[in-house]
């Protein structure tokens, strides 16, 4: 028998509906943005949150302590997007992560695959770098800030004459996304453009100058595992810093990937996004500073640069041909 609804009926039920549709909606927007609220069940950073042991520390030290010349080659980048995903940590989970600034592959999300980024493209010089690269978002004021230019340096200071190119989907992270002091965290280096002083922690650059970042990825590769369960283990630092070599354990030498990363503001009011007791937010220190790296090169141009750069001694252009001896 068919029921015969009355007007205040049908208005309540598209009411009702609407109001699951719009509910729905708005999940999907929380899902899709980043977390802040403390209300939201907290996520587990804990592979965001590693300081590295005394050995790894002193390596990485020495590193950034000594001058690199003599073989390099590198990319320029700019800003491509901003996201609260992380592609390594957080795979297939959009919004999980605080909010990251993306640079290189214009594809690069929560979902990037290395398949994905071979068919994305990229803001970087040369078009053949697919990599995707990322790091927290930096705030002035409450305002978030893109890189005036971003250089990704690839360095030969770890056994050059037999470093090989990084496989295409090596992926890796370093820095202490949990740090609470900056003794937690040797990966940060921040500096004024112009200027030799260097802090874990922000400095205020003088009126006219610009705030700069180093960051230095390690030099050794087990040879076999493009990840680990930390995003780290398959990767270390030299023993011995500029001029050491790899040991048993990650036998295979790769070239250092150091970003430079210059940003167009001066003065205070800075901090990064980050994360807090499990909670996502714009306020994290300086010394909480990290980054990421996914291989995306196009494979023959990668090994290219490898040989005629780092293997035969060279300072070369975005172009991969030497510039300098």
């Amino acid at each position: 028998m068919r029921v015969q609804r009355s007007s205040r009926e049908t208005t309540g039920t598209v009411v009702t509906v609407l109001v699951v549709v719009a509910g729905l909606l708005l999940g999907g927007l929380v899902l899709t943005s980043p977390r802040t609220d403390a209300a939201i069940p907290k996520i587990d950073h804990s592979k965001h949150g590693i300081r590295p042991d005394p050995a790894q520390e002193a390596a990485l030290l020495a590193q950034a302590a000594a001058p690199v010349r003599g073989s390099e080659f590198r990319a320029d980048c700019v800003s491509s997007h901003r996201a609260g995903d992380d592609p390594i940590v957080y795979p297939n989970q959009p919004g999980v992560s605080h909010l990251h600034e993306f640079f290189g592959n214009r594809s690069a999300n929560a979902r990037s695959t290395l398949h994905s980024l071979a068919a994305g493209t990229t803001n970087c010089d040369p078009r053949v770098d697919l990599s995707s690269y990322w790091t927290p978002t930096l705030y002035q004021h409450g305002q978030p800030v893109p890189p005036e230019r971003v250089t990704v340096y690839y360095q030969g200071i770890t056994e050059p004459r037999r470093a090989v190119a990084p496989p295409l989907g090596l992926r890796y992270v370093v820095g202490n996304a949990l740090a609470r002091t900056a003794e937690e965290n040797p990966h940060a280096r921040w500096s004024c453009l112009g200027a030799s002083e260097s802090s874990r922690d922000f400095l205020l650059c003088p009126p006219g100058s610009k705030l700069q970042t180093y960051l230095d990825f390690p030099t050794c590769w087990d040879g076999v595992r493009l990840d680990s369960p930390n995003h780290r283990d398959h990767v270390i630092y030299a023993p011995g810093g500029l001029g050491g070599t790899c040991p048993a354990s990650h036998p295979t030498p790769i070239p250092r990937v150091q970003f430079l990363i210059t940003y167009p503001v001066s003065g205070g009011g800075l901090s990064l996004a980050g994360t807090v007791d499990g909670v996502n937010l714009t306020t994290a220190r300086g010394f909480t500073f990290h980054g990421d790296f996914f291989n995306a090169w196009q494979g023959p141009e990668l090994q290219r640069r490898v040989r005629d750069c780092i293997n035969a001694g060279y300072v070369c252009g975005t172009d991969g041909k030497p510039v300098q001896q």
